[in-house]
């Protein structure tokens, strides 16, 4: 069953923290992954929403699965529950983080997908990503790829008003060594510096308290 009502109002303040003036922790959703379970990059966005979750965040996270979603198109007047969902939690949201593979030089189509939904929020009082900080995480199979990858979705949070944080993550997924057998763990330091500039900002922007 679909809806024609704009994604604010179809679920008013919807599942998580409803009433932002009691909100007591920064919310940070986490989009990306791919189709793959267990792939390089949901594994990486993983470990860094619970960087920001021991930073004192709430987490959400809309997976590969979650982000399957019908190819935009503007104009259209009927989205699935999925994408009302989505567009509710970054509605909501404090900050994000994204996380994508690197497909041929830039993002996968699934969450290039994803994102070209948030010009439905483009009404809203926060339209895009309008004052969130948005941590950006690239897995792929060389550094080259990851470097491209990383800079076309740093473009794109930018064309969406959101604000990249200063670090941005890549891992070359096929790198290991005998000292660091698992890329993703060997990128934890950076992925929790991440976190920590996602939740600062979005404490600051949204004046909930301080950051652990």
């Amino acid at each position: 069953m679909t809806s024609t009502a704009s994604p604010s109002r179809a679920n008013p303040g919807a599942s998580v923290n409803p009433n932002d003036d009691v909100r007591t922790s920064p919310l940070i959703l986490g989009l990306g992954g791919t189709t793959r379970p267990g792939s390089s990059s949901e594994r990486a966005l993983r470990l860094a929403l619970g960087e920001a979750r021991a930073l004192g965040a709430t987490t959400e996270i809309l997976s590969a699965v979650d982000l399957a979603l019908p190819h935009y198109a503007p104009g259209q007047h009927e989205l699935t529950p999925q994408a009302r969902r989505m567009l509710d939690l970054i509605i909501q949201c404090d900050g994000l983080m994204i996380a994508t593979p690197g497909f041929h030089g830039g993002p996968s189509g699934l969450l290039k997908n994803a994102l070209d939904y948030t010009e439905e929020l483009r009404d809203e009082p926060r339209p895009y990503l309008e004052g969130r900080a948005v941590g950006c995480i690239v897995c792929a199979a060389g550094w080259q790829a990851t470097a491209t990858t990383l800079a076309a979705v740093r473009s794109t949070v930018h064309a969406l008003r959101g604000w990249p944080t200063p670090l941005g993550v890549t891992i070359n997924s096929s790198a290991s060594s005998d000292a660091a057998p698992d890329p993703i763990s060997a990128a934890a330091p950076q992925l929790a510096l991440l976190a920590y500039q996602v939740v600062s900002f979005a404490r600051w922007q949204a004046g909930i308290g301080s950051t652990r």
